[in-house]
C-alpha cells in the first residue's frame, strides 16, 4: 500500500516537473519569437522618434562607447519606443542578441552609422566680408553687402522641425525624407553650410528636386545630403576628402526644375537628408531631425567644433 502511494507521488512529481519544463520551454519560445522584430525596429529606426530626455539617458549610459548607445537605440526601436528604462532594455537585449543576433547587429550598425560621426550643426552664422564661393547663382559682391548689413553682430537664427514624411507634391505625391532648416532671413547666399561629419564627396551638382546639392559619405557609411544650395564654397571633386566643419556652400532656394540655377520656387532653406543601404543594397532614408536637434543643443552649449 505504501509502495503504491509512493509510485503515485513519484508520478505526481514527474508530471509537475514536466509541466514546469513545458512552461519554461513555452516561455523561452515566446521570448524567442517576440523579443525582437527586425521589421518593427527598422520602421521605427527610419522615423527615429525619440525624446530629448530618452536620448540623453542613452548617451549617459553609453559613455564608454557608441556601440552600447547603438544597441540601446536598436532595442528601443524594436519595442516601439514604449520602453525607455536602460536596465530593462539591456535585459531584453540579451534575448534579442541570443535569438536574432545577425538582424540585431545589422540594425545596430545602421544606428551607429547615422550617429557616430556627427560633429557639428550644418548651418553657421551669417558671414561678413567678400565671398570666394564658386558656382551657383547671384552676384558675390551683392551677397557680401547683404551679409554685412543683415546682421552686424554676426548672429543669425534658424528654425527646424520634425517634418518626416510630410506630404510633398512637386514631381508627384511623396513623403518628405529629411529636415528643412529655415533661416531667420529669407535671403539666399548668406548662411554658410558646413559638413556635419568627416567623409568623402560622393555627389555634387544639379538635381531637379535638390537643386545645387552635395552628398558626403561619412566614415561609418551614412550618406549626408545637403540640398538647395545657392552656391558651393569651392569646386569640390568627387572622391575629395572633407572634415567635419568643412565649408560646403551657402543656403539657397535652388531646385524644382530641370534647368540648373533655377531659384524662387520656395523659400530659402537647407534640406538635410540622411541615407543608408540595407542588406540587399537598396538605399533608404532616415529621419535627420533627432541628429540635428542633438547637434543644435551641443553647439548651443559650446560642445561642438568647427
Amino acid at each position: 500500500m505504501h509502495l503504491k502511494r509512493f509510485h503515485i507521488l513519484l508520478l505526481f512529481l514527474a508530471v509537475l516537473v514536466f509541466d514546469v519544463c513545458l512552461l519554461q520551454h513555452i516561455e523561452e519560445k515566446t521570448r524567442q519569437m517576440n523579443c525582437f522584430s527586425y521589421e518593427t525596429a527598422q520602421k521605427n529606426f527610419r522615423s527615429h522618434r525619440i525624446s530629448e530626455e530618452t536620448l540623453a539617458a542613452f548617451m549617459q549610459a553609453s559613455e564608454d562607447g557608441m556601440n552600447h548607445f547603438a544597441e540601446l537605440m536598436t532595442m528601443y526601436f524594436a519595442e516601439e519606443g514604449l520602453e525607455t528604462d536602460v536596465k530593462l532594455l539591456e535585459q531584453d537585449m540579451v534575448y534579442a542578441m541570443r535569438y536574432h543576433g545577425d538582424e540585431f547587429r545589422q540594425l545596430s550598425e545602421s544606428v551607429l552609422a547615422v550617429w557616430q560621426d556627427l560633429k557639428r550643426f550644418p548651418v553657421g552664422r551669417v558671414q561678413t566680408g567678400s565671398s570666394t564661393a564658386a558656382g551657383g547663382a547671384g552676384d558675390a559682391r551683392g551677397r557680401a553687402a547683404v551679409r554685412s548689413a543683415a546682421n552686424a553682430d554676426g548672429n543669425a537664427f534658424v528654425t527646424f522641425a520634425d517634418s518626416w514624411m510630410q506630404s510633398r507634391t512637386f514631381g508627384g505625391e511623396r513623403g518628405h525624407e529629411g529636415t528643412d532648416i529655415m533661416p531667420e532671413m529669407n535671403q539666399r547666399g548668406i548662411y554658410p553650410v558646413y559638413s556635419m561629419t568627416d567623409g568623402v564627396v560622393e555627389n555634387i551638382g544639379w538635381l531637379k528636386l535638390g537643386g545645387y546639392r552635395i552628398g558626403i559619405r561619412s566614415d561609418s557609411g551614412a550618406y549626408f545630403y545637403y540640398a538647395h544650395l545657392a552656391e558651393y564654397a569651392k569646386e569640390f571633386e568627387i572622391g575629395e576628402r572633407v572634415t567635419a566643419g568643412t565649408h560646403l556652400g551657402y543656403m539657397g532656394d535652388t531646385g524644382y526644375s530641370e534647368v540648373p540655377g533655377t531659384t524662387g520656387m520656395f523659400d530659402v532653406h537647407l534640406h538635410l537628408g540622411i541615407y543608408l543601404y540595407d542588406g540587399s543594397g537598396t538605399e533608404y532614408s532616415v529621419n535627420s531631425y533627432p541628429m540635428l536637434r542633438y547637434l543644435w543643443e551641443q553647439e548651443s552649449n559650446g560642445d561642438t567644433t568647427g
